[in-house]
């Protein structure tokens, strides 16, 4: 036992300075604790036992550290100051004395928060038993507060700490247990130090973010905030280089073996306006970034020691091959990668990194590097949402509809989970929900009353009226052309004389009594006749009329006046286009659904937004080879009237109302039909 009567005794000012120093974190200030206790009440053993956060009568204390050290032969030594952070595997609660009665005790004590002292020979209280003292004690200290947070518990555990003490005197217990509570209290102090540098590294890291934050606020484009963020950066560190990169997303293609992971690219670097990718220096930064968002955490070069003054375990442990690379070449060069993370419902991930280099002499201090990370922290969720505001309307409603899905079917597994109700649901919908199927077909507009002008016979074209012409408008009767007819009234003037002559001959015949003479005469009076009439039938239609009212749809004649033309010659076309039909051609795997009296609704090319319906009068019932196909030609009657701009011969679709079928139907019919004729099934 340490002599502690004297306040200014050498042993007891070397315990007050070490546990009123401040410390790096919580296990070293235990360590320290566990030791003072344990000298200062000359125990064989001190332990610390600990009792997760919220802990229930069912959970059991479990040894944290012993004084001195109790692990069996060959194992390591347990907790150190230099160590990491407090592991139970480290002490072997088998080799603990008393350890049953030890974990009791911790528990009582745990649970009341007062101190207390057990017989070993199972006496509660054993310092206030009148009876004889004890064969040995175990002292029970409470220990609770922040001193005991586990780096992955976000509450304060309790916990205890058992002295094991041999037989002594009443008044020596009183005074061991005075002077026990006394080094206790110095955990209060302890929490409060730890309060004041956490509050203060807090206050630092925010007064950075909130710098950064402003004046990336300044810029508009992601790009532009990036290129403010580490130039403010490298000004404030007062280092050489600062690199922003950004996450690209599995499936991209960056280099050789590197498609369908993550990767960082770099987006902005410290006074540098233009970025060239393929340089060997921005390849290295990349590099160094992966490197950080493969282990996800932050790396430092050169690594701090795992232990001492200034240690840290989890960056010793860390790869660092890119970024021992990235610095080679120059040996005073210090690099540092930090993982900003920003939170969403399924938790934290990584969406980009911050590589900073400096060739200043020295370590970058731990401090600085927590600073740096917790400023990132608040720094990130701003980044994202400059990023995101800058991407397409096609990957913002993309991410949109993820968010949406998520907060449907939850954040694990958004996408499948999306995908497969959406193909359950898609299912349901083809088989059960009946449409009625539709035939398309192209169809075309022709008028219901038509005529064809040809020539009436073998004729100069003499003159063409105004209404000749594709467009007008004509009435029925109308005169749209004049045929020569002079050589045909000139053949009629001669069939008159000869008519006249014959006559003549019959009547000179008869009163010469020569039958035979005047029948041969009259005979050519009727021949010469039957030409004359000709000739006035053809002279008659010489002037072409409309033979209806409408318009001229084919044919323009202007330039042939004069023009010879035979029988039967194509001169103009005329239609009525107050009634239209449509023509439309159907497939043949379509034409057993198609009867007469159906209806449908035709859509023109010229006017895809108007549908106009119509009744089916007429199946031609012979085939017609088109274009490698076999087409029906079905005509439709229109059930409205057509606007005055639609013309013949325009072309659209026809779709016809057919039963009533599933989407699947629908779907594969056309399918299983080929498959059937392939198959003979």
């Amino acid at each position: 036992m340490i002599d502690l009567s004297n306040l200014k005794a050498p042993g007891w000012q070397r315990i007050v300075a070490d546990l009123s120093v401040t410390l790096p974190d919580d296990r070293v200030f235990l360590l320290r604790l566990v030791s003072a206790l344990g000298q200062v009440a000359g125990a064989r053993q001190a332990v610390l036992w600990l009792l997760p956060p919220g802990s229930g009568e069912g959970v059991e204390p479990r040894a944290a550290l012993a004084w001195p050290p109790t692990n069996a032969p060959g194992e390591p030594s347990g907790p150190t100051a230099e160590s990491g952070p407090l592991d139970l595997a480290h002490v072997d609660e088998a080799s603990i004395p008393h350890g049953p009665e030890a974990k009791g005790a911790a528990r009582t004590v745990a649970a009341s928060g007062q101190t207390r002292v057990f017989g070993l020979e199972g006496q509660d209280d054993a310092m206030y038993d009148p009876g004889q003292s004890a064969k040995g004690y175990l002292m029970a200290v409470p220990v609770a507060g922040s001193a005991l947070v586990d780096a992955n518990t976000p509450a304060p555990s309790m916990g205890a700490i058992t002295l094991l003490l041999d037989s002594r005197s009443k008044q020596a217990l009183q005074t061991t247990l005075a002077l026990v509570e006394v080094i206790a209290g110095y955990v209060f102090g302890h929490w409060t130090r730890q309060a004041l540098k956490r509050s203060r590294a807090s206050t630092a890291a925010l007064d950075l973010a909130t710098r950064l934050i402003a004046s990336m606020n300044a810029t508009e484009a992601f790009k532009g905030c990036g290129l403010q963020l580490v130039n403010d950066l490298a000004r404030q560190l007062a280092v050489d280089r600062v690199a922003l990169g950004w996450i690209k997303g599995p499936g991209s293609v960056r280099a050789k073996g590197q498609s369908g992971r993550r990767y960082a690219e770099v987006v902005a670097m410290s006074d540098t306006e233009n970025l060239d990718r393929r340089m060997a220096l921005v390849q290295r930064i990349e590099a160094a970034m992966d490197e950080c968002l493969d282990q996800d955490q932050t790396i430092l070069y050169p690594p701090p020691q795992a232990g001492g003054p200034g240690g840290d375990v989890v960056l010793a442990q860390a790869v660092t091959h890119a970024h021992r690379e990235l610095a080679s070449t120059d040996a005073r060069l210090r690099a540092a990668s930090f993982p900003l993370r920003v939170g969403d419902p399924s938790g934290e991930r990584t969406v980009g990194v911050v590589t900073i280099e400096s060739l200043s002499e020295g370590r970058m201090e731990l401090a600085t590097i927590e600073l740096l990370q917790a400023a990132f922290d608040l720094v990130a969720p701003v980044l994202w949402v400059r990023y995101s505001d800058d991407r397409s309307i096609a990957k913002r409603t993309v991410d949109w509809s993820v968010k949406t899905a998520a907060w449907a079917v939850g954040p694990r597994n958004t996408v499948w989970k999306a995908v497969g109700i959406l193909v359950m649901l898609a299912t349901l919908a083809a088989v059960l929900v009946h449409i009625p199927y539709r035939i398309g077909a192209p169809m075309t507009l022709q008028a219901t009353e038509r005529r064809t002008i040809s020539a009436p016979f073998d004729a100069t074209i003499e003159s063409v009226t105004a209404a000749a012409v594709p467009g007008q408008e004509v009435e029925a009767g109308q005169p749209l052309l004049l045929l020569d007819t002079r050589e045909r009234r000139l053949s009629a003037l001669e069939s008159r004389s000869q008519i006249v002559q014959y006559e003549t001959e019959a009547d000179q015949a008869l009163k010469e009594g020569d039958q035979s003479a005047a029948q041969q005469a009259l005979a050519r009076a009727a021949q010469a006749q039957a030409r004359l009439d000709l000739l006035n039938q053809q002279i008659e239609r010489s002037t072409v009329t409309a033979p209806i009212g409408g318009v001229v749809v084919a044919g323009d004649l202007k330039d042939k006046v004069s023009a010879s033309i035979k029988l039967g010659d194509k001169l103009l076309e005329v239609a009525n286009l107050s009634k239209m039909e449509i023509i439309a051609k159907v497939d043949d795997r379509d034409i057993g659904f198609i009867e007469i009296g159906q209806t449908g609704q035709i859509t023109p090319k010229s006017d895809p937004s108007k549908e106009y319906n119509f009744t089916v009068s007429r199946i031609v019932p012979l085939a017609q080879a088109e274009e490698g196909e076999n087409a029906f030609e079905v005509r439709g009657e229109l059930s409205e009237p057509l606007p005055t701009n639609y013309r013949p011969g325009m072309e659209g679709q026809a779709k016809f109302d057919g039963p009533s079928r599933s989407l699947v139907w629908i779907a594969t019919r056309r399918v299983i039909d080929t498959a059937r004729v392939w198959l003979w099934w």
